[in-house]
């Protein structure tokens, strides 16, 4: 299990329900519905979600999974403020108090619940201090729509200026084998304050599953992300290799053995959750079997495996937007 903040316990792997929205191509909604049954019965309680993944069409489809079974077996996690037009072009972020309320009234709607467990601005919003959006949504915890305030992608002065002005449960950001910055400031100065880490990106965008291969149409849909650039691929693809001879002596999948990695970085201390994205119920299967105990030399073998991993986790443009990198 693992402690977010002060206020919720959670298994430590989370379902992330992107890719059930056709984030990574087209999905089967009964497919996505089982995969969030088989999580919660597999003792997975964090499903994360934001109101712009599939423009709503995700928030509608954990309402209806969840009428299924109760609302009270989930933990949801939403992100709000993403802002897109009617041609999926991203056009900014919107945090602004006044805003903040209207996001959340329309996903209550959606997932057919009156509060959600989490609440988080998708990314900072630069034109607004985190001290504002933080206090909005803070009413919104006082008036029982929110139980607890998360972050995404900010750094340790914004997670500090933010958790003065009300108690932060956890930061969800990209954390793996292949992109580790976050243990420089963030992920120590939110275990300074209390602060739980909800990791994204455990599997490397794909490379970590170590069953990725190139396709002709991967030049177009992954040209933000420079480890799958022609100079990258086959260094990173030889880094997978290792890991794989690693995996295979302990009888575990490449996959099986980066979400470990990402779990043993929590142990100690509780802290870390890994959030896993699926949407057939096999890969929930796959997930929970990523509990083996790696001692000190695996986990030194491990990251040695990775030593080698060449290219930034997104373009210089899309770093640009990111708080946590800055």
């Amino acid at each position: 299990m693992a402690r977010l903040g002060t206020t919720l316990e959670v298994h430590g792997i989370g379902l992330g329900c992107a890719g059930m929205s056709g984030a990574y191509g087209p999905t089967d909604e009964e497919d996505a519905i089982a995969t969030i049954h088989a999580a919660i019965d597999a003792g997975i309680s964090l499903l994360d979600t934001a109101d712009h993944y599939g423009t709503g069409h995700n928030e509608l489809l954990l309402g209806r999974a969840l009428r299924g079974i109760g609302r009270e077996k989930a933990v949801l996690s939403v992100k709000f403020g993403a802002l897109f037009g009617p041609d999926d072009a991203f056009r900014g972020i919107d945090a602004r108090p006044v805003a903040v309320g209207s996001f959340l009234a329309y996903s209550l709607r959606r997932l057919g619940t009156d509060y959600v467990d989490i609440y988080r601005p998708s990314r900072l919003d630069p034109a607004v201090p985190v001290e504002e959006t933080v206090g909005a949504i803070a009413e919104l915890v006082e008036a029982g729509y929110v139980r607890a305030i998360g972050l995404s992608e900010v750094g340790a002065e914004t997670i500090r200026r933010a958790h003065a002005v009300h108690p932060i449960c956890d930061v969800q950001i990209e954390y793996s084998l292949f992109s580790r910055g976050v243990e420089d400031e963030i992920l120590p100065t939110c275990r300074e304050l209390g602060i739980g880490l909800t990791a994204y990106g455990v599997l490397g965008q794909g490379l970590l599953t170590g069953s990725w291969r190139p396709r002709p149409q991967d030049a177009a849909t992954r040209a933000h992300l420079p480890r799958f650039s022609a100079e990258n691929i086959q260094s990173n693809l030889d880094c997978v290799e290792e890991l794989r001879r690693i995996a295979s002596a302990k009888g575990v999948t490449v996959a099986q053995l980066a979400i470990a990695w990402v779990l043993a970085q929590g142990r100690t201390r509780d802290d870390v959750v890994a959030l896993v994205g699926a949407s057939r119920p096999s890969r929930v299967a796959e997930a929970m079997g990523a509990g083996l105990d790696l001692t000190p030399d695996d986990i030194a073998a491990v990251e040695q495996a990775t030593a080698g991993v060449a290219g930034e986790r997104y373009a210089p443009a899309l770093l640009a937007l990111l708080d946590s990198e800055r």
